[in-house]
């Protein structure tokens, strides 16, 4: 199966439905499996006194977060012709949603499964409404401690939800490398006995392919039509060019992957006789004379006699003459 890529087109749209459109088409140009939006309503989300993290803080300048999501609202009769959009376009829609509202919502138009974000980790009552639905669920884990991770799978198998995957994130944007710590990756699928993925906040596209060379089954990248927009994650984000180079990074480690069985692949084969060698006349032999370490000697092509029966061969009568690097018959 393949992995499954999710584009994080997130608030990106900065509130303009058709700035929507266009990261869904550019999404779907780039290859991209699904596209990813986050449906909120400001006031079910946020308090006034809650302050912007630091990055927004770098990205949109002072301010209260409720004032900066206010901004970055979507319509639900927006989403729907959103998701309409992207049935025609031929990609898959799916939404985040941040409150219970918005839950509800969401649940109604046919979303294939719930994108759990990190920050919703720890909250058991959306964690239940989400469960609920009975869809599977793509659960972030980003500023987890493994405990927390139990907990919420716990709670999200005790209310109807069975089919969960994880993925390993970081939340902080954009990511340090030094904070990436992919290995946890394969931790978290060891511990849990689920398929893994990982969300990725880094700059460039390194990672999330490193990341499906370590196992990964679904990869999620946060992108941008311009990473010089104004609003909280361009910065952090994939422009649409890097966007499809990351896609067809993936798919090429895929392929490069295989099945794990060693044997010479089709294309090789035919090197075999080319690169390797066999065992040859180091000079002129004359039939029925002693083959030694004097007149026999290993040269390409591999297509005589492997020089891994050197030791049957020396010793042996020569069966025929044999010129100056001539293959060596038994």
């Amino acid at each position: 199966m393949s992995v499954y890529i999710i584009a994080e087109a997130g608030v990106n749209h900065n509130g303009s439905f058709e700035l929507a459109c266009q990261l869904v088409d550019a999404a779907k140009k780039a290859g991209v499996d699904c596209i990813k939006f986050q449906t909120f309503k400001s006031k079910n989300l946020v308090s006034h006194s809650a302050q912007k993290a630091d990055y927004q803080k770098t990205t949109t300048g002072d301010g209260s977060q409720v004032d900066m999501l206010k901004k970055l609202e979507l319509s639900y009769d927006e989403f729907i012709a959103l998701k309409e959009y992207c049935d025609k376009v031929g990609i898959t829609f799916l939404s985040t949603p941040f409150d219970f509202e918005s839950i509800e919502f969401l649940n109604s138009i046919d979303m294939p499964f719930w994108k759990i974000p990190s920050g919703e980790v720890t909250n058991m009552p959306y964690l239940i409404a989400l469960a609920k639905t009975g869809k599977p669920a793509v659960m972030s884990t980003g500023m987890c401690e493994m405990d927390e991770i139990e907990a919420a799978i716990k709670v999200l198998r005790e209310n109807g939800t069975t089919d969960i995957k994880l993925l390993h994130c970081n939340t902080e944007y954009p990511t340090p490398f030094e904070d990436v710590n992919l290995k946890a990756m394969q931790t978290i699928r060891d511990a849990f006995d689920l398929e893994v993925g990982y969300s990725d906040h880094t700059k460039g596209i390194e990672v999330p392919v490193a990341a499906v060379a370590l196992g990964a089954t679904v990869i999620e990248k946060h992108f941008t039509l311009d990473r010089n927009m104004e609003g909280p994650d361009h910065k952090a984000s994939l422009e649409p060019d890097e966007l499809t180079a990351m896609v067809s990074s993936i798919r090429h480690i895929e392929q490069a992957l295989g099945n794990g069985d060693k044997t010479p692949s089709p294309s090789e084969k035919k090197n075999i006789a080319i690169a390797r060698k066999s065992i040859v006349a180091k000079r002129a032999i004359k039939a029925g004379e002693e083959l030694t370490e004097e007149n026999i000697t290993v040269k390409r092509p591999g297509n005589g006699i492997s020089p891994m029966r050197w030791f049957e061969v020396i010793g042996s009568k020569a069966v025929r003459d044999f010129e100056e690097d001539e293959l060596i018959e038994l």
